[in-house]
């Protein structure tokens, strides 16, 4: 029995050396600072895009942070379950108030505000994401 346990714990320690060898994200691995990138802040406001571009493209494997605010002009959601999905999501911070899901379907703005969604892109594919029924403030999600 022992020697399995030694065997099981240089194994781990070789595959944390090799990780930290290997990709050069460190111990963090993927959640390090050297993996992450900040998206373009999103606005949501009646009538508007989104964002200037209409296809966001990101990297699976990477670590993303994103802005999305909304000016209070209108009642709107986002959805984009299928995105959602393809995501996992770290935290969401809303108002300094840090949350963290096991998975959400959409986001509804009621009023002027701003939510931090902290992300790692998972599962390549092309997403939609943005207001139901409004091409116009909808976003085409790439993940490579």
């Amino acid at each position: 029995m022992k020697n399995i346990i030694t065997l099981l714990m240089l194994s781990t320690l070789s595959f944390t050396l090799q990780a930290d060898n290997d990709n050069g994200f460190g111990l963090a691995g993927v959640l390090s600072s050297k993996n992450s990138e900040d998206l373009p802040e999103a606005t949501l406001s009646s009538g508007m895009p989104l964002l200037e571009q209409k296809t966001l493209t990101l990297q699976s494997g990477k670590y993303y942070e994103w802005e999305i605010s909304s000016d209070g002009s209108q009642e709107l959601a986002l959805a984009g379950a299928d995105f959602l999905r393809a995501i996992w999501i770290d935290e969401i911070v809303i108002e300094g108030i840090e949350i963290r899901p096991l998975g959400i379907d959409s986001l509804e703005f009621d009023e002027a505000g701003t939510v931090e969604i902290s992300f790692l892109a998972i599962k390549p594919g092309t997403y939609s994401f943005g207001v139901p029924d409004r091409e116009s403030q909808t976003l085409e999600i790439i993940i490579e």
